[in-house]
């Protein structure tokens, strides 16, 4: 691994971290945990052909089952979002925004895509660096 190497992965990871930083300071003073945050997120960006379930979201948080359960009763209890018995599968458990999580969410997301397209030329030119990176040969060292 070069140096170059090091300093993208580096440089990488500090673009990264900002924008998270950033994200989880708007969750924050939205009142709002970062993986409640995520939660609303992915619950609003689902495109499956029922609402998401319970199980879903835990896939797509990487969380286990129970802990997505116990995200989904604080989510409930500060009215960001509704959850119903699926009608195919009693079940199972659709999972939706409610009206006041609709409106959290979107106001986060203004914020989050407006600090995005701040950092996109860094991110930019790093993949630019990455794929001149990769180009050149694998930079994984042999054993």
């Amino acid at each position: 691994i070069t140096a170059a190497d090091y300093q993208t992965l580096a440089s990488f990871r500090h673009g990264v971290r900002r924008y998270l930083d950033f994200a989880e300071a708007g969750a924050r003073a939205a009142g709002l945990t970062s993986l409640q945050h995520q939660a609303l997120l992915a619950i609003k960006a689902h495109t499956g052909a029922s609402p998401m379930s319970i199980g879903e979201l835990a896939g797509e948080l990487l969380i286990k089952h129970h802990s997505a359960v116990e995200l989904v009763a604080r989510l409930l209890k500060a009215g960001v979002i509704d959850r119903a018995e699926a009608e195919e599968d009693r079940r199972r458990v659709s999972l939706s925004l409610s009206p006041a999580g609709e409106k959290i969410l979107a106001a986060l997301s203004v914020k989050n895509l407006r600090e995005l397209k701040i950092l996109a030329p860094a991110f930019s030119g790093l993949m630019t660096q990455i794929d001149l990176l990769t180009q050149s040969g694998d930079s994984t060292p042999s054993d």
